[in-house]
């Protein structure tokens, strides 16, 4: 399903050296595989997840997805790729002015779903992250676990083949940090492939599932069900 094939990623810059943010990086995740991305800050993590967004391109390898090689595939068919991605943030990146519905259905309406499509899956979406009573709510009058919550409900609601949770944890409490992480095993169990990138030890030794280590932008270790170690 998503293949890294001796991905180099180097970052120019005209006053010192170049960043080498990741370094002849290889592996493969299959089809509903829960999958922790781990290491310290800085070790590559984010620069990955954004390289499987398209968002930036290799220096270096090769990238495919759903056997599609990402380098290669026109600008006009990103948006067909990353409807099949979902993608939640440590900063939720939540629209202020909008409701808990209105942030989920806006992303439905941006990708040209019906008024019927809108109204039976934000709802389905809602119920299945435990925010059904908070649907006209406002990002600030809601806890952070929540926030979350919603980031969630509107990285899942076009019903993507993949969530990228990028240090969804970051800003929570131990509490709703296990409130989150027990959803995205939630998300996995209705088949949903899920990628955690975090850096949190507690967390990632707690799931007992696969663990791509990095450290200075390399794998240095994948195990099938890892623990945190560095």
């Amino acid at each position: 399903m998503i293949k890294f094939q001796d991905i180099t990623k180097i970052y120019p810059s005209s006053s010192s050296s170049p960043t080498v943010a990741l370094e002849n990086v290889s592996f493969e995740i299959k089809p509903n595989e829960f999958v922790s991305i781990a290491g310290r800050s800085g070790a590559g993590k984010t620069t990955l997840l954004r390289l499987l967004l398209a968002e930036e391109k290799p220096t270096r390898g090769r990238i495919f997805f759903d056997d599609k090689d990402l380098s290669k595939i026109k600008s006009s068919q990103l948006p067909q790729i990353r409807r099949k991605i979902g993608a939640v943030f440590q900063d939720y990146k939540l629209l202020p002015s909008k409701t808990v519905y209105e942030n989920v259905t806006y992303v439905m309406e941006v990708i040209g779903a019906s008024d019927e499509e809108i109204k039976r899956d934000a709802p389905q979406v809602l119920e299945i992250v435990g925010l059904e009573e908070r649907v006209q709510n406002f990002p600030a009058e809601l806890s952070a676990g929540e926030r979350q919550r919603v980031a969630i409900a509107r990285a899942l609601v076009h019903r993507p083949e993949v969530i990228l949770a990028d240090e969804p944890t970051g800003n929570l409490d131990p509490y709703n940090a296990l409130d989150i992480i027990r959803l995205l095993l939630k998300i996995h169990t209705l088949g949903t492939t899920v990628i955690l990138a975090t850096h949190n030890k507690e967390i990632i030794n707690s799931l007992g599932k696969r663990v791509i280590t990095l450290e200075k932008g390399r794998v240095i270790r994948d195990e099938e069900k890892g623990r945190f170690i560095l």
